[in-house]
Order: C-alpha cells, then structure tokens, then sequence
C-alpha cells in the first residue's frame, strides 16, 4: 500500500463495502441473524435459537450497525453493538460492570459515579465466516493482529474489523457519549494504536470467552487521535452513518427500543 493508496482508504472502502445504522426492523433482523450465525452456530457461545436470531435483554437499550458489500447483489458482512446505558434506572448496569465487577480498577474510572447518558459499551461485534479470512481467525468473532496491518514492504489494512469500530464511535458521537467501554483482546491497544486511537486498560483481565481485558475510550479523543491516513475511511463511514440518521421515517432511538 502505498502513501497515495493510504490517503484514498476512504474511497477503498467505499469500493467493497458499506455501512449503516441498523434503525428499521429488517436491518436489526439482518444483525441478529449474523449473531446467531456466529456466535451460535459457528462458536457456539450461545444456545442455537429456533428463530435464529440471537438477541438478549441489552437489545432493548442498544442501538446496532451492519455491514454490507457495496456491490449487488449486496452480501451481509458484519455487525456490532452499541449498549447504552439506563439513565432512568442508574443501577442497571453495562455488560461489563457484571463481567468485570470483581476486577476494576475504580482509581481509574467507576462506571457507576458517571453520569449514565454519558457512557456506553461496545459489544457483540461479529463478523461472518467468510470475511474472517486470516487461518484460526474463524474461532473467533473478530480479531485483529499484526498480519492485517501488512508489513513495511507491504502494508494492509483491516478495513472490516477498523469499519465496525469507527462506526460505532460515529454513532456514539451522535447520541452524546463521552467514555466507550469494551472487552478487548490483550493486543487491542497496541493495535489501535498504530491508527491513533487511545484504549485504556482500567481493570485486570477476566475470563470472557477467552481473556479480556476492561477498557475505556474516549469518544472525542478517538476522532481527534486518528492518524492523518486514518482520517479519509473515518470520514466516509460517519457520513454513511450520519446519513442513517438523517433519512425520513426512521425512527428514533426510544422508538427503535419500543420495537426491538
């Protein structure tokens, strides 16, 4: 990948794929299709549902993105999960604060003395099988490593995993959200950081199907961290994203939790 290839990541990934948010109800079928596929049938993380969708009690109170190829016919590639959390109900908690209770750090930051309309968790992020295409990669949703970053000579980049991030920071920028929460593999950071995304361990690591580790991230600091060649794909998926939003009859976030 050349410099020039590097500032046209945008338009490379306008080439092969696009991405939305999942506000009407067959798009968040289409999300909860890819779950079950992944985490149920091919993982095996969850219980094989009859309807085979794959959904549970953060759904209500989660705003979702999808992934597809840009060419037709159009082929669903990938999804992932923005959970809010509860202001009306302060001690219902994220995902994490279960998982992760035990392991905090709460020097560094307590999820529960911040203001709840504030805060949201990345989760269930998951790609289908044939898009994950590095060997060993299909036992696990996603993944990132050093291969899909290329080598000096011959540079990569992983535009669906990186997609799937960028547009749930897109989405939490539109509702608010100052501090993402996630559960990352131990190498997320060091990965994220060569785009110039900051994550910050805040807690020791927990037995998740596999090892996380409890992170932070700051949503303003993401968009203002990313890397000068990072900036044309952050671009293009935040219009994409921003273009959901602003589509006559989709409906409102409270209004997409009454039907889910």
């Amino acid at each position: 990948m050349s410099l020039l290839d590097r500032f046209s990541l945008g338009e490379g990934f306008k080439k092969y794929f696009e991405i939305s948010a999942a506000f009407d109800e067959g798009s968040r079928n289409a999300v909860f299709g890819i779950r079950h596929e992944v985490y149920c049938e091919e993982l095996g993380f969850e219980p094989v549902r009859p309807d085979r969708r794959e959904t549970d009690d953060y759904d209500r109170h989660s705003l979702h993105c999808l992934m597809r190829t840009a060419s037709e016919p159009q082929v669903l590639v990938g999804c992932n999960r923005l959970v809010l959390a509860r202001p009306e109900d302060p001690d219902y908690p994220l995902p994490f604060e279960r998982t992760c209770a035990a392991t905090l750090n709460r020097s560094i930051i307590d999820p529960a003395r911040q203001p709840r309309g504030a805060i949201a968790e990345v989760s269930r992020l998951a790609v289908r099988a044939q898009y994950r295409r590095r060997k060993g990669e299909t036992k696990a949703a996603v993944a990132l490593s050093d291969e899909d970053f290329g080598t000096q000579n011959q540079p990569r980049f992983p535009y669906i995993p990186i997609g799937l991030y960028l547009a749930i920071v897109a989405m939490a920028k539109r509702e608010g959200i100052e501090t993402l929460f996630v559960l990352t593999e131990p190498r997320l950071a060091e990965h994220f950081s060569k785009l110039g995304v900051k994550i910050t361990q805040i807690g020791g690591p927990v037995e998740h199907r596999g090892i996380r580790i409890p992170s932070m991230m700051d949503v303003d600091g993401i968009i203002k961290g990313l890397r000068f060649f990072v900036k044309p794909i952050w671009r293009v998926i935040e219009a994409q994203v921003d273009a959901g939003y602003a589509t006559p009859g989709r409906p409102s976030f409270r209004n997409t939790l009454q039907g889910a």
